[in-house]
This record gives structure tokens, sequence and C-alpha cells, in this order.
């Protein structure tokens, strides 16, 4: 159940003598707006919020089982405020629930009106009265009564709070469906339309805020200890001397409602505008006694007519625009509500023509026929500018002149549906030339005030300055996301026996390019390397710093260096820089048919592990310092043995790490996270890990592995081949006896003609070890000869019947299926792969056996 603020912890509320004292100094009721009744010192939020939006009490009535009736489900208040209404209301009676249950919309009653019908009214005379249905869960229809306390009915304004009161009261009923209702539907109602309310005692510094205020103002309820000064601290500065003047009223403020608008900056970062409507009520001796005020977050109740606290707003709101659209939100906010306009277009000039990027509202039955814009998606371009109204347009555009025509004014046929009652013109110029256009238009008569001329005069020439920073940052971010995503993969690898999914996402403050890269590489067939670093820094340097070292750890890697190796390489190729800039880096080799790793950390965070029984750790990798800092440093590797169902998964510190975020905290944040999600869809998994994607401090890369474990094994023999005379003929005896073992002995002629070949190769050409590995895998054989030299096999350009050499690597392309030449640690790896049948062993078939005497 949503709290009011009274019996919160920290906050303070009125003493027992105060809320029902009727003494000196303590008056027992306090005046509400005029004409409404008088607000006790103990209050809820809800009577507070409904008070000032000119409402004496409210009521829910919901259908009742049998389907004829409307039963009084709820109201606002227990006072006698709300006595007399009738339990249950005839969904064919007269009353003006019935009514406007029947019609199924809004029903706005004064005290005239009222007066006509017999039943279902307030029990109070002199009341307006609206009736608004709600609609439940099961397509059966409510009603929300609310009680005017001015005689005349509701104004617009309050009738637009109103109408989402009700739809908040509506989905809270239809979200009850099936499970119990909040105790407090109407109190959960305004909490979820964001109105605060507070109740401040002047000169003790001592101020009662529920939870939709503090959640306004980026206060938490731990922190707040219902002191004003705790309020205040996160205003912006200048905005502190109008709320002082809240705080220390005079004595002349009595009875005068008061509506002014500050900002707050909330932990995030993020400058809120909020708008306060308070009330000043006095004590004995015409002394301020205590100050009511609602909070709403701005433009849930309207803006005064100052123009210049427009400008104020405006000028702060396009300063947090950073794109174009951010800038057409802020202008349909600014211009259309606000001036009581019916549409609001903004036309960029682009290439000869006007490009409409702002249509509001969208919806086409709102503009005439030649600007009736059609369905569109977010990647089709902008709508153009009907040809009709185009020359119109450029004159402005060409002169820079502010057009306003009146109603009975005779703009430009082009331009005449757009605003019957009223339409304006407004160029919009930056940095000495006009970017576009900005169109307002009303359907009803509109006369331009010398004070609505001025306002309109300086928002053109703000919206212009928007716009040009908008158009710079888009194209920065452009820039920096193409950058981002040509030095990151563009897709992984699959994996034999796994599946790794990778994430990346941007900070949201300046250049939203860092230094975080993520990579997987593939070794083998069964052997992949699985990296993540960090570059230090935000900036273009950083971003290339970052291309370049997940371009050398995968150079590196191929060649098929150890992990220690490789960072060794890595962080001695950043020394050489002369760089300023350090990385961190997280390198992992995965050796899928073994299920084996080798961990090796350089000033990077340690992996976490998430086992099959869905318990996670953070794995025990030694580490050695950043890349870039020491040439010779030293970066032990880690060895760690996975089973199937384990997720790997490798982060940076973007994700658990911020300024109010400390590391041991969101380590276990990302830890729960990982343990909740599932394991069997690692997209979603990573998705998890990533939480809401609100504001970050920095740019985060996430990289996860789900191991499963190879479902077929490969069959594998090595041998290490002696420089002797007869080494080749060993070597054949070794591979003919392998492949007897695996029955696919009818392949031994191609096989062995590799192998003799490959081998003369390595005797003759290099100096130093010489293997021979066999795998087989499926229907191919894959023989391997490594030697310690790095230059790969060159062919003959010409081969004739004069050559004496040459013709062995033409041989090994001729009955190979595939073949070629990798680096490796210390030298290179010459393959081929053969296409072989293996035979199912027959019944009495004996098994291989081996020759006496042999060495294998």
């Amino acid at each position: 159940m949503p709290h009011d603020g009274r019996a919160r912890t920290g906050l303070w509320q009125p003493s027992a003598s105060e809320a029902g004292a009727t003494g000196a100094g303590a008056p027992a009721l306090l005046p509400g707006p005029t004409g409404a009744p008088p607000l006790s010192p103990g209050s809820t939020a809800s009577e507070r919020v409904l008070s000032f939006a000119g409402a004496a009490f409210a009521a829910v009535y919901v259908p009742a089982a049998d389907g004829e009736d409307l039963r009084l489900a709820e109201t606002s208040s227990g006072t006698d405020r709300a006595q007399g209404l009738p339990e249950r209301l005839p969904l064919s009676g007269g009353s003006p629930a019935a009514h406007a249950v029947r019609a199924d919309r809004p029903l706005w009653l004064n005290d005239t009106q009222l007066a006509a019908y017999d039943e279902g009214g307030p029990p109070c005379p002199g009341r307006s009265l609206a009736a608004l249905p709600l609609r439940t869960a099961d397509g059966r229809r409510g009603c929300l009564l609310v009680a005017g306390t001015d005689a005349q009915g509701f104004d617009a304004e309050r009738r637009h709070l109103l109408e989402r009161y009700a739809e908040a009261v509506t989905g809270l009923l239809r979200a009850g469906a099936g499970r119990p209702a909040p105790s407090s539907l109407l109190a959960a109602a305004l909490r979820n339309l964001g109105i605060g309310s507070l109740v401040l005692v002047p000169g003790t510094g001592l101020v009662e805020a529920d939870e939709t205020l503090l959640e306004l103002t980026g206060i938490t309820p731990a922190d707040f200890d219902g002191k004003a000064e705790t309020l205040l601290s996160h205003a912006l500065p200048d905005d502190m001397h109008t709320l002082m003047a809240v705080l220390e009223p005079s004595a002349q403020a009595f009875g005068h409602r008061r509506e002014l608008e500050f900002r707050v900056r909330c932990p995030t970062g993020e400058i809120r505008w909020l708008s306060l409507a308070c009330r000043v009520l006095t004590g004995t001796g015409d002394r301020p006694d205590r100050v009511l005020g609602v909070v709403t977050a701005t433009p849930v109740l309207r803006r005064g007519p100052d123009d210049v606290s427009r400008i104020q707003w405006l000028t702060a709101a396009l300063d947090e625009a950073t794109t174009v659209r951010d800038v057409g939100r802020v202008v349909v906010t600014a211009l259309r509500e606000p001036l009581g306009a019916d549409r609001v277009a903004l036309a960029e000039a682009q290439d000869g023509r006007l490009d409409v990027t702002v249509l509001d509202p969208p919806e086409p039955a709102g503009w005439p026929g030649s600007w009736r814009p059609e369905p569109r998606s977010e990647q089709q371009p902008p709508v153009e500018v009907p040809d009709a109204a185009l020359s119109a347009l450029r004159t402005a555009l060409r002169d820079g002149r502010m057009d306003l025509w009146p109603a009975g004014a005779a703009p430009e046929p082009a331009l005449v549906d757009l605003g019957p009652g009223g339409l304006a013109v407004l160029p919009l110029p930056a940095k000495g030339r006009v970017l576009g256009v900005c169109l307002v238009g009303w359907d009803r008569g509109h006369a331009f005030a010398p004070e609505e001329r001025s306002f309109l005069t300086a928002a053109a020439a703000l919206v212009g300055q928007a716009l040009t920073r908008a158009h710079a940052h888009d194209a920065e971010e452009e820039l920096a996301t193409m950058l981002q995503r040509s030095l990151l993969p563009r897709r992984l690898p699959e994996l034999p026996g796994g599946t790794a999914v990778a994430r990346y996402l941007p900070a949201r403050r300046g250049l939203q390019v860092g230094g975080d890269w993520y990579d997987v590489i593939a070794l083998t067939e069964d052997r992949v390397a699985l990296v993540i670093g960090d570059v230090q820094g935000h900036s273009a340097a950083a971003a290339t710093i970052m291309g370049q070292m997940r371009t050398a750890v995968r150079a590196y890697a191929v060649e098929g260096h150890p992990p220690d190796v490789v960072l060794s390489h890595a962080n001695r190729l950043l020394v050489g820089m002369e760089t300023d800039l350090f990385a961190t880096c997280c390198y992992a080799e995965v050796d899928m048919e073994e299920g084996t790793l080798l961990f090796v950390r350089a000033g990077h965070l340690s992996p976490l592990v998430r086992h099959p029984d869905g318990t996670t750790e953070e794995a025990e990798v030694e580490g050695g310092p950043p890349l870039g800092i020491l040439a010779d440093a030293e970066f032990p590797m880690t060895s760690l043995t996975l089973t199937p169902g384990t997720v790997l998964a490798l982060i940076t510190d973007g994700l658990v790490e911020s300024a109010d975020l400390p590391l041991d905290v969101g380590m276990d944040r990302t830890r729960a996270a990982l343990a909740a999600a599932d394991a069997a869809d690692p997209g979603g998994m990573a998705d998890a890990l990533l939480g809401d994607g609100g504001r970050r401090e920095d740019d985060v890369a996430l990289l996860l592995l789900r191991y499963d474990g190879m479902k077929t094994r490969p069959d594998k023999a090595g041998w290490a081949v002696w420089r002797l005379p007869d080494a080749v003929m060993h070597a054949r005896r070794f591979t003919a006896r392998t492949l007897r073992r695996w029955r696919v002995a009818d392949a031994a002629d191609a096989v062995l003609l590799v192998v003799s070949e490959l081998v003369t190769n390595a005797l003759v050409h290099t100096q130093g070890p010489v293997r021979i590995d066999l795998v087989l895998r499926g229907d191919r054989v894959r023989v391997s000869v490594s030697d310690s030299s790095p230059r790969a096999p060159a062919k003959p350009v010409i081969v004739d019947w004069e050559s004496t050499g040459g013709r062995g690597l033409l041989l090994v392309e001729a009955v190979s299926e595939s073949s070629g030449s990798v680096p490796v640690a210390g030298g290179k790896q010459v393959w081929s792969e053969i296409v072989v049948t293996r035979r199912e062993p027959a019944t009495g078939d004996p098994p291989p056996l081996t020759e006496p005497g042999s060495l294998w």
C-alpha cells in the first residue's frame, strides 16, 4: 500500500495536539483552496492533491456482482464530506454515474446542471460534479465520481488532470483482476500520476513529504531526514531564492495560492523541472503557520503565463536536448499546450527542399489533406512539405521574418488549412542562416498579443541554435557509432560444443565511443580464444588504441602462441607506442573438446562462472599489471576445468562500477543476475546482465560462453619424427597402423602419400623438431606436420619435365579435399584433409594388432 508520508520514519508528522486540538496556535482545520473544505493538519497526500485539483472528494463505483448495479468501493476521505453517497446505484437509473457509464464518456456538471439529477449526487449542495467511466478487465464499466469545490465546474486544466486520474484508476482495476486490489485504490492512482505533496512548518525547518515527492526530487526514503534543507540541497542554485520565498513566507502571503517552477539535479546527473503549487496558512497573530503544496514534473500542471519563465524553461529544456528528435519534443511541449495551439510542425531545409521532422498531433486526422502524414517507420525519410506551400515558406526562409496571421487574416492559400483561426510561421535562425521553419496553427480564433509575439521570436532563435547543436551531436554520434562498429567484430564464429554471445553498450556521456572491446578467435577446430579488454578513457585516441590492441591480440593468438605469450607481446607493443593510455585485458583459451581453460589477466576484472547447478562464483585468476605499464611484465596463467552447462562471463568495469555503485556491490548484483538468468538462452542471459540500459557513466562490454561439450570427440594420434635416414618410412608405418586402428585403411594410399611429401619437406627444408598429428573427425582425416620454420612452403611457379623438385605440394593438393599452412608458436603447421570411408567392424573381426617390436 502506498504511504501518504505521515507514517514514514524520518518524516515529520503532526503531534496529537496538532492533529486534533482546537486550542491556540494549532487550528483544528486548515482552510483549503477557495471553496474547498478545510484540510486537517494530518491530511493525507491524496487529500492534499485532490484539494489543489479543485476536488472536495472522490469516490469509485465498480460493477456489482449481479451486473445490474454499481456499488461504492472506496472514497478518498472518511470524513463527513463523503458521507451520504449511495452504497449502490442502478445502472438503469438516472444518476450521473449511470449516465456516464451508459454513454461511455465523461460527464461534467456545474451546480445548476447537477440539481436536475434526483439521485447519485454529492451530499453537499453547491457542488459541481465530474463522472468519468472506468472500464474493468472483463469489459464491464465502473465510474469515478469527483465532487468539485467550484460551483461553476472544472476548467480545462483540471478536466485534463481528472481524466488522467480516471485512467490511472482504470489501470489499477485492470491490473488487480484475479488478485487483491490495492488497499487504497484512489491513493495508489494518484501516486501513479506522479504528483507529490508536502506540509512545511516555517521557522522549524521541518517538512512532511510523501514518497512521490521524494521520488521526483531524487531522494531515497532512507536518506530523507524530514528537514527542508535536505530537499533544498537537490535544487539548482539559480532557483534557490524562489524556493526560499516559500520556506520563509510573509504574513501578507496568507490565503494566496502561489505557483512556481524550479529545477532539481537527480543523483544520475539529470536535471528535472518541477512545478510547485502552494498555499500559506496562518495561526495566531497572523503569523505563517504552515505551507501546503503539491509538486509535479512539468508539464503535468500547466506553466504560468510569465514569458520570462517560459523562456527560462525553454532554454533549460533545449540545453538538455541532444538530438534532433529531442529538440522536436521540446518544441511541441513549449508551444502547443501553453499557447493552446491545435498543431505544430517543424520543417528543416535539406538540399533545396523542406523536410518535415515533427508533426504534432501525429494522427493524420489532425492535419489537412496535403499535410496529412502517412504511417511510416523510423527508417523512412521525413515527410516533405507539399509543393503548394513551398513558395510561401521559401520566402520566409529567405527573408528570415516571422509571419503571424490572426483569425480573419488571409495567409497564403496553401497554408490556410493549417491554422484557420490563426497561424504563426517562425523561421529558425542560427549562425547567419535559416535552418528551417516552425508552423503553429489554431482552429479557433487566436489573437497574438505583443507579449506572445516576443515569446515566439525568442523561442524561434533558441530552437534554431538548439537544432544546430543537435545536428552536430547527431553527426558526431553517427561517426562514433560507425567507428565503434568497425572496430568490434561484426559477428561471432559458431563454436563446436558451445555458444558465445556478446553485447556492447556505449556510454551516455560525451563521445559515445570508448575503449572497451571483445573478440572470439577460432584457433583450431576445437580450440577458441575469448578476449575482453578496456582501454583507458573515452576519446578517439582510446578507440584507436582499442582497435590496434584487438588486432594485435588476434594476430598473436592466430600465430599459435599460448595465452601468456599473447599478452606479453601485446604489452610490449603498447609500451612501444609511447602513448599515455594503458589497457586492461582478460584472455581465455578454451579447449572445447577437453573442457579446459587457460586464463591470463592483465589488470582486468576476474571472470564470473555459473555452474550447471546455478551457483556462481568469481574465478580466482592470477593477474598481472595492465598492458602498457611495464615492458617486462609477466602474466601468469591459471587453469580451469569446465563441465557441460557451465557459463563463463567476461565483463568490463562499466557494468559493475560507477560513481554511486561500489565495485563489490556491482559484482554481487551481476553474480545474482547471472544466477537468476536462464542458461538455455545465452542471448537473454546477456540482456539480463545488462539490466535496464539506463544512463551509464562508462561503456560496457560483455562476453558470454555457454559450454555444452562436444557430442562426438575426434580420434587423435601424434608422433615426433626422428631425424634419421629412414624417418619417412617410420612416419608411414605409424600412419598405416593408425589408419588400421581407425578402420579407414581404404584411404591409406592417399594419406600415406601426403605424409611422405609433408614429412620429407619438413626434414629437408627446416631445422629443429618435426611432428606429425593425425585427426579423424567424421569422414575426414586431417594430416598436420609441424616444424620450427616460420616460412610457409612455396609452390613452384613453373613445373616442367626437367624440374627435379617442387611437385610434392602439387601432389598433396591433388589428393586432398583441402590443404594449407598456418603459423603456430615457434614455427608453422602444414595440413591436409582427405575424405575417407570408415568401415564398421564385422562380426568376428579381430582387433587391430601391433607388430612385435614396434616402437608404437
